[in-house]
């Protein structure tokens, strides 16, 4: 599994090395078919979670020492369930719950195995070079990222979040972090202004004296951030055949609420290493980019910006599409042309024959706000299952893919629905009163679900981190941070 940036073929990389780069000297993403990972994805369906994260992240990353280690130090006691990312049946559909970690949001998965893999990656290199971290979130991978990397030697995490562009649970979650190696900081702007000044900055690190410092990214456009996600599409697969809903070998459907094509993306690389996905269902809110680019093979990103109830798919400029357009192309000299022209014009279009070719495999929808509300609604109504907005988008779009296969659907939970009480209590039928820990108490009152007691506590925490830049000072700010020198307001 040698990687090589989705852009050039010849700017390579050995999995160590790809980790702890995380972009390629290009701006592009280090990616490897999947398929040549040579796993037998039937050994895999009797492990319990951890075995099987370790046998993927073997395949998928070789040259890491003592991976079952590295997996089992990185989950031990930071679940609340032992199998990590439960399936519950709800109605008609199945539930994977990804959201049973510290943070309460499906980025714990990842993130709490990405830390180790990039010490492991430096060990294994010889580095004795701190890590920089460097993260653009739109709400959720910055707490994950904090809550992996606070206080792990050699290392230290810079999170960018949109300025009033998350709930008020997601900024207290990083505002409040604890940490001696933390830094976190609010843009004015969008989760794509953020996302974007992170890309400038690494490309623009060649050209930086970094005082023996490197960059690295906890966003899944680093590979090792990716890689462990697709442990959780063969679990759930595991979980429906133990159950006897299927057995191994019948096809499986999974809706997944997602802006940045990472999660999705994931799913996309269990079926290149066998698993049997019959369809991925790409579900979008209100900001549809992905929609329509599946529908018509045109992605525009010029197009108004809207804050919804699911923030954290609130993106215009999804990363992850760019490894989806090299693995099914394997043309990195069209991938860097239609890169440049997502640059340069805000758009690009692929061909019919590559369009036809994704639609084998996506499918895909969007959901807004009031459909997303009364979803939540009606499912608890019907089920007694509590859902956040992002799973309710998804669950919205599930429902117009239903009749298409009789193959069992799975539905992707991202989020705890008390990270978002205003949108559950209005979707319950209650205006929301007080600030968020009101209605955190209040939801759990009215459906007799317990808040997360991570979240809960976030009331009394001290916020430590009150920094706010424009976009265009995110350069000197990391540069100020890594290398001591003051900010340039501060000359």
């Amino acid at each position: 599994m040698i990687y090589s940036s989705t852009r050039n073929k010849d700017l390579t990389a050995s999995p160590v090395r790809a980790v702890l780069e995380g972009i390629a000297p290009d701006g592009g993403l280090y990616m490897a078919d999947p398929a040549g990972a040579g796993l037998d994805w039937r050994s895999l369906l009797d492990m319990d979670a951890r075995h099987m994260s370790s046998a993927i992240l073997s395949a998928l990353l070789p040259g890491f020492a003592d991976m079952e280690g590295l997996v089992n130090a990185s989950y031990e006691g930071k679940f609340e369930t032992e199998d990590l990312t439960p399936l519950i049946k709800t109605g008609d559909r199945w539930i994977l719950e990804l959201f049973r970690g510290p943070t309460s949001a499906f980025k714990d998965v990842a993130l709490s195995v990405l830390p180790r893999l990039i010490t492991a990656a430096e060990s294994a290199e010889g580095s004795s070079k701190d890590v920089v971290i460097l993260t653009a979130t739109s709400g959720d991978t910055g707490k994950a990222a904090l809550e992996g990397f606070h206080d792990v030697p050699g290392t230290r995490i810079v999170v960018f979040y949109p300025y009033n562009g998350t709930s008020r649970v997601q900024e207290l979650q990083m505002t409040t972090q604890k940490g001696s190696n933390v830094r976190v900081c609010a843009v004015r702007g969008n989760f794509d202004d953020a996302q974007t000044g992170v890309k400038r900055i690494f490309s623009a690190a060649k050209d930086m004296d970094l005082k023996g410092s490197a960059l690295s990214s906890a966003n899944s456009i680093n590979i090792g951030r990716l890689a462990p996600q697709v442990m959780y599409y063969f679990k759930a697969y595991a979980d429906l055949v133990k159950e006897g809903v299927i057995g191994a070998g019948s096809p499986v459907r999974f809706t997944v609420p997602t802006g940045n094509f990472g999660d999705i993306l994931a799913g996309y690389i269990a079926k290149l290493m066998g698993l049997p996905v019959e369809r991925l269902i790409c579900a979008s809110n209100k900001n549809n980019v992905l929609t329509d680019f599946l529908t018509t093979g045109v992605y525009d990103r010029r197009r108004e910006f809207y804050k919804t109830t699911s923030p954290s798919m609130d993106i215009l400029v999804s990363s992850n599409l760019e490894r989806l357009l090299w693995l099914v192309s394997k043309d990195e000299d069209l991938v860097a042309s239609l890169m440049k022209d997502l640059s340069e014009k805000g758009s690009y279009t692929i061909g019919s024959g590559m369009l036809e070719k994704i639609q084998k495999d996506f499918g895909c929808g969007f959901a807004d706000d009031e459909e997303a509300e009364r979803t939540i609604g009606e499912v608890f109504k019907k089920t007694g299952y509590l859902m956040d907005p992002h799973t309710a988008v998804a669950w919205a779009v599930s429902e117009k893919h239903m009749k298409e296969s009789p193959s069992p659907m799975v539905v992707l939970s991202t989020a705890s629905p008390f990270k978002f009480p205003a949108a559950c209590l209005r979707a319950l039928g209650e205006e929301p009163a007080g600030d968020e820990f009101l209605q955190m108490e209040r939801l759990s009152a009215l459906t007799g679900i317990p808040a997360p007691k991570a979240l809960a506590g976030l009331k009394t925490a001290p916020v430590l981190h009150r920094d706010v830049i424009d976009k265009e000072e995110m350069p000197d700010y990391v540069f100020s941070y890594v290398t001591g020198a003051p900010r340039k307001e501060e000359r």
